[in-house]
């Protein structure tokens, strides 16, 4: 796809949604499935189910990405497909474009051993560092990388506290756990 066609698209989505607001909400879905041990399966619309997994010191075989893992590569890509939607739209060219992303887990509180000491079960803290490789002006570029850190989903989403609800379906008996 060249630059041209996502500008289009991305035009043609922003138009369809300032005309339809009602209509702008997409509704995005996942079905994991546990297969074993600590390896499961997800699987997004039409696609072939996607394997993760843990690394051997978890209990893993290591045969793919871990839920973490993913958390991170899902910030870093939505990150990617920003800039090159947005540089798109703003008439910037790129030549490069990559996130690298770091985030530290501390076994303590995933472990529950870390309650009484504050740690929790989850990221302590996310990193990222992106290269932007383009012939516009710096002032341009920094732009879009205010725009597209403005307008990440997955940023957003991590840095925003945002509705979170669960439930257990326990031998047929519903139990809200979140």
């Amino acid at each position: 796809m060249s630059q041209e066609t996502v500008k289009v698209a991305i035009q043609k989505m922003a138009g369809n949604a300032q005309s339809n607001p009602q209509q702008a909400v997409l509704t995005y879905r996942a079905k994991t499935r546990w297969e074993g041990d600590v390896r499961c399966t997800s699987r997004v619309r039409k696609f072939e189910p996607m394997v993760v997994d843990e690394p051997s010191p978890f209990g893993g075989g290591d045969a793919a990405q871990s839920p973490v893992d993913l958390l991170l590569t899902a910030l870093g890509t939505c990150q990617l497909i920003m800039y090159s939607a947005l540089a798109s739209v703003m008439d910037i060219e790129l030549e490069e474009a990559s996130v690298d992303v770091t985030g530290h887990l501390d076994l303590q509180g995933l472990l529950g051993m870390g309650k009484d000491k504050g740690i929790p079960p989850g990221l302590l803290d996310v990193r990222f560092k992106t290269k932007i490789v383009s012939p516009d002006s710096q002032d341009r570029l920094q732009a879009l990388v205010d725009a597209v850190e403005s307008q990440c989903p997955v940023l957003d989403s991590l840095v925003r506290s945002i509705d979170v609800k669960g439930s257990a379906m326990l031998n047929g008996t519903e139990y809200t756990a979140v």
